[in-house]
């Protein structure tokens, strides 16, 4: 029987094959049959996970909340370096300087990911914007984000912060940043289901040793990464309170 991972939608097309290159490596490093199934969207993940079709999981910190707490998962390692955030973003020639200057009818232009759509709905509450009266753009890059408020088609953005820096220094030249979240204690976790706890002890030490040889230096930094470090009970305990806090 294959155990099957799976990635959160969040990362950029471009890391496609990385992923299934760090997957070629963790089946042959830990001699287990390990499929690795990319969804498209975080509807089609979240059918999978409620069909009990994913057994290992790179989620961002909405899910891993909820994987944790309702589906018994266990967290043990996330991406030494800085914490989730997200920025509200306009085109360069915007007439918006800060958020006050948001009108009410905006157009917001985002991805279906529910973690950066629902901080940046709680960085609208100043401006008094909400869903009653804003109205949302789904797209399904960040790329496609970007280009919605360069062509005029809408007036803010939502995307996380690594998004925003991959994007190309042109575009990142035409868009301007409104503001970023300073919550710094959230991340996207590499988590495993109950059928994976026996092996626990290895892929936390496969992970955790990864940065040591060229090779996996070399995967982690094709993944957007430094290295993977321990992600205790306590941590993840935290996370999930504070994610609690911001969907209530």
């Amino acid at each position: 029987m294959a155990f099957n991972f799976t990635v959160s939608p969040s990362f950029p097309n471009e890391r496609i094959s990385d992923w299934y290159i760090f997957n070629t490596w963790m089946q042959r490093s830990l001699t287990l049959p390990i499929h690795l199934e990319l969804h498209s969207d975080f509807g089609a993940q979240r059918q999978a996970i409620a069909a009990g079709a994913v057994d290992m999981i790179y989620a961002n910190p909405f899910d891993a909340s909820l994987l944790v707490r309702e589906q018994g998962f266990r967290a043990i390692a996330r991406p030494e370096g800085k914490p989730d955030e997200m920025v509200i973003v306009v085109a360069a020639e915007s007439p918006a300087q800060a958020l006050p200057d948001l009108a009410a009818g905006s157009r917001i232009a985002c991805a279906d990911d529910p973690c950066v759509n629902t901080i940046g709905r709680i960085l609208l509450e100043p401006a008094n914007l909400d869903g009653a009266n804003t109205t949302e753009l789904r797209r399904e890059t960040y790329i496609q984000v970007a280009k919605a408020l360069l062509r005029g088609d809408a007036d803010i953005g939502f995307m996380p912060v690594e998004a925003f820096e991959n994007l190309s220094s042109l575009v990142q030249r035409d868009l301007r940043v409104l503001v970023t979240s300073q919550i710094q204690v959230i991340h996207h976790a590499f988590l495993i289901g109950p059928v994976l706890f026996e092996h626990a002890d290895a892929i936390s030490e496969l992970l955790m040793s990864m940065h040591q040889s060229d090779k996996g230096q070399s995967m982690l930094t094709a993944l957007g990464a430094q290295r993977w470090q321990p992600l205790d009970q306590e941590d993840v305990e935290f996370m999930i309170d504070i994610i609690s806090t911001l969907t209530t």
